[in-house]
């Protein structure tokens, strides 16, 4: 008996020792490689990191929350192993598609805080020096914006005019009254220096709460607005704090959030700039292009709409900026090294979300559009409308307004469009997107404090520049069915076809500010100014058939006819 339990106690021992080596090797390699960063970081400058760093280690940053949150187990993590060791997870790429061009091959592609790195991508809007087609040219753009026609004055604003009155909803806002550092972007915690409180200056606030301030009954921003190149910035520069799937929608979108509590919607590259929509395709099942999203915002902005949040083109770290930091289990399971060595996913959407569609980096870098947020709908609510001239989203099938060519008389009896300007938004939009090639808009949004009597918010513009090769004139039926143009917008229509701004040189000097410059390729640029001339060649055509007052409305004359509302006809 005695043996027996001596036996017992042995067995015991020695499965002790056993489980203690076992853990002991298990731990080895992780205490030697956190050793040797440690010595790595104070043997240099810590600004300064290795190229392929932050592709390393697939649960490193997960290890000590794991248990909790439920993360893969370690075997799992030893299953999806490190590709950073390869020679080829060196390469960094600040465009996708310019490998083979730029002079920055050895810098790292999310940017360095050193002078060299800001010389080959200058942020958004810096005014110390951005790309532009030539230093001694004068800017066609400057001289845009200097026209009369992009100095009309809005109406004197009154507190229901604009969305926020700073002294009263702004503290409504959860950043400024649950975190006492939320605008702190240096990432001091001295609650008595950055407080908000309610003698707080908007200045004061981030890019993203000022953005949100400044929007009014007739413009999202206001066209100088430094605000807007400050927001463009945050969109490139601000570091990524956590990341999650957008639901709904045919297509994979990630939102994202910032250190400064901001948030973006991001589309993920799914096609190169030369790849056009083939042919067989219909509008429906078309991809959805990061570059049309950066596309759409600047030509928004140069048709003096204003509508479009605004965009701009980053180059992510899918290791370290999506699946190091995303709580969404669903889309960190999707993540998987391909055969060439680069990391995948493919997230969870109705259309192209599959091994077979997955985005992929190169190794690990993907460009994208980052759209800025609107205000929190419990905050501002917003009212969807069906767009009266909305496809019909069926392979056979033709919508109402396909085969009856008096529909717009329908429409301009019906609320909203009886009374008001917005039968005039709709035109605006209808040009908006025959410039794009934009087939898809089903629906559009408007904000609810606004009534009616607001303009059309042109969200959604990832279908756009699909064919430089081919003009959809059923785009422009409202146009031609309804023969209504705002003076303003026809003006300026006539202003952008002239030799000396001209639309396609105008877009690609704005497009030289946004980091994944080129935006759009040439032939696309040379699209919109042909569609242009089609667009005022259907108002020629009108006008002789109808006479110039019944087609264009006079918007122009007087301090706040701008905006106010038309007379029925």
């Amino acid at each position: 008996m005695i043996l027996f339990r001596k036996f017992r106690v042995l067995i015991l021992m020695v499965f002790l020792v056993a489980c203690t080596l076992h853990i002991m090797i298990d731990l080895l390699p992780k205490l030697e490689k956190r050793a040797a960063g440690a010595d790595g970081e104070e043997g240099g400058c810590q600004c300064a990191q290795h190229p392929g760093r932050d592709s390393q280690g697939w649960g490193k940053q997960r290890a000590r929350s794991a248990a909790e949150a439920g993360w893969p187990n370690k075997h799992t993590l030893r299953i999806l192993q490190d590709f950073s060791n390869e020679p080829s997870s060196n390469l960094t790429s600040h465009s996708l598609e310019k490998s083979a061009a730029g002079g920055d091959r050895t810098g790292d592609s999310r940017g360095r805080s050193g002078p060299s790195a800001k010389e080959h991508k200058p942020l958004i809007g810096d005014a110390s020096g951005g790309r532009t087609a030539s230093a001694q040219a004068v800017s066609r753009l400057s001289a845009l914006f200097e026209h009369p026609l992009y100095k009309v004055d809005l109406p004197p604003l009154t507190d229901d005019d604009t969305l926020f009155n700073v002294n009263n909803d702004i503290r409504f806002y959860p950043r400024a009254t649950g975190n006492q550092g939320w605008h702190n972007e240096e990432g001091n915690e001295d609650e008595d220096e950055f407080s908000p409180t309610a003698e707080a200056t908007a200045e004061s606030f981030p890019n993203w709460l000022r953005f949100h301030i400044g929007i009014n009954r007739y413009e999202l921003y206001p066209r100088h607005s430094p605000v807007l190149d400050a927001l463009l910035k945050d969109l490139v520069t601000q570091r990524i704090t956590s990341v999650a799937m957008k639901s709904g929608g045919t297509q994979l979108k990630l939102i994202m959030t910032f250190q400064n509590y901001g948030q973006a919607l991001f589309k993920p590259m799914k096609q190169t700039r030369e790849q056009e929509t083939p042919p067989d395709f219909f509008y429906f099942s078309d991809f959805e292009r990061h570059n049309a999203e950066i596309a759409a915002f600047h030509l928004d902005r140069i048709l003096d709409f204003r509508r479009v949040p605004p965009v701009a083109g980053r180059l992510v770290n899918m290791t370290s900026e999506i699946r190091d930091v995303t709580r969404d289990k669903k889309l960190w399971r999707t993540f998987f090294i391909s055969p060439a060595n680069n990391v995948c996913f493919y997230g969870e959407c109705s259309y192209y979300c599959s091994t077979e569609h997955a985005l992929c980096g190169k190794p690990d870098q993907i460009e994208g559009s980052l759209a800025a947020f609107l205000p929190d709908l419990s905050l501002a609510k917003r009212k969807t409308w069906r767009n009266p001239w909305r496809r019909s989203y069926h392979k056979r099938k033709k919508a109402e307004w396909e085969v009856d060519p008096d529909y717009c008389d329908e429409v301009k009896q019906t609320p909203p469009y009886d009374h008001g300007t917005r039968l005039l938004d709709i035109m605006d939009m209808t040009i908006f997107d025959f410039l794009m090639g934009n087939m898809d808009r089903h629906h559009y949004e408007t904000f609810e404090k606004f009534g009616n009597e607001t303009f059309i918010i042109h969200l959604d513009n990832g279908r756009g520049f699909g064919k430089h090769s081919h003009d959809e004139l059923s785009i422009l039926v409202p146009l031609t069915q309804c023969c209504r143009v705002r003076k303003s917008t026809y003006l300026r229509l006539q202003l952008l076809a002239k030799e000396e701004y001209q639309l396609s040189s105008l877009m690609e000097e704005s497009l030289l500010r946004d980091r994944l410059s080129p935006v759009l390729i040439q032939p696309h640029l040379l699209a919109m100014d042909r569609r242009l001339r089609l667009v005022l060649q259907v108002l020629a055509g009108c006008i002789d058939k109808e006479g110039y007052v019944n087609v264009v409305e006079e918007d122009l004359s007087g301090d706040t006819a701008t905006h106010r509302a038309p007379a029925h006809r």
